[in-house]
């Protein structure tokens, strides 16, 4: 690099010619006719040495695509029989690079509520049975409600699952809140809802109605997780 831009600040700068800096350099004259044509510095390239991991690579892939969590160790065990001989590091450093291709994304969805947009329900069952007076006891469920937007929550006891209880449960758990949101939410309660096997029966919904509010209660269609009315109380699988 240091000869070549002084050959060549000789001869443009200074004015030595080329036979002189033949007698001075040693070199021959095309060498140096060759620097003074040359656009750039003559510069070292290397062509780069091959991975032990190329033929490889095709292999690793494939193992990927039907694990894409397969670890470093189980794939450089069953590429060993292949011929492969090289180390850990250049079989994890290009996982890393390539891992990342076969793991499917995972997508996230954030749901938010508006005030007084949705009510959700469940029943809660204690493992201890109630107190009821007199030295008895009996097997108690709690109806428990809590609001989609300010997570407020209220809880009312019943002894059973049919569906004046659950009612009332849901009346008590309103009064609790101080209001009525616009949807009410329950996931496929056997008393408000038919079991996944069988569709509700006609009437069913509307024995709520006039209770708490416009009420429809029907099985979701394929495809569909939950349905959405206004006023309504919606099953959900």
């Amino acid at each position: 690099m240091e000869q070549w831009a002084e050959l060549r600040r000789e001869h443009f700068v200074r004015g030595v010619s080329i036979k002189e800096l033949v007698r001075r350099t040693g070199l021959s004259r095309n060498t140096i006719r060759a620097v003074l044509r040359a656009p750039a510095a003559p510069k070292y390239e290397r062509v780069p040495a091959g991975s032990k991991l190329d033929g490889f690579k095709d292999e690793i892939h494939a193992l990927l695509r039907d694990d894409p969590l397969l670890t470093g160790q189980r794939i450089r065990e069953l590429i060993a029989p292949l011929g492969f001989d090289g180390g850990k590091t250049i079989v994890d450093d290009y996982l890393r690079e390539v891992r990342p291709l076969f793991v499917t994304p995972r997508t996230y969805q954030r749901t938010i509520y508006r005030p007084g947009e949705i009510c959700q329900f469940d029943v809660w069952e204690p493992k201890l049975e109630i107190p009821v007076g007199y030295g008895q006891t009996r097997k108690g469920y709690v109806v428990v409600a809590c609001l989609g937007y300010s997570r407020a929550g209220a809880g009312a006891l019943i002894f059973s699952k049919q569906t004046p209880d659950l009612l009332f449960g849901i009346r008590r758990c309103l009064w609790s809140l101080g209001a009525l949101p616009e949807t009410l939410v329950w996931d496929r309660q056997s008393g408000l809802h038919a079991t996944q096997s069988r569709l509700t029966r006609p009437g069913q919904a509307s024995d709520c109605s006039g209770s708490l509010c416009r009420s429809g209660i029907r099985r979701p269609s394929a495809g569909c997780k939950t349905l959405s009315r206004r006023g309504s109380i919606r099953g959900t699988n």
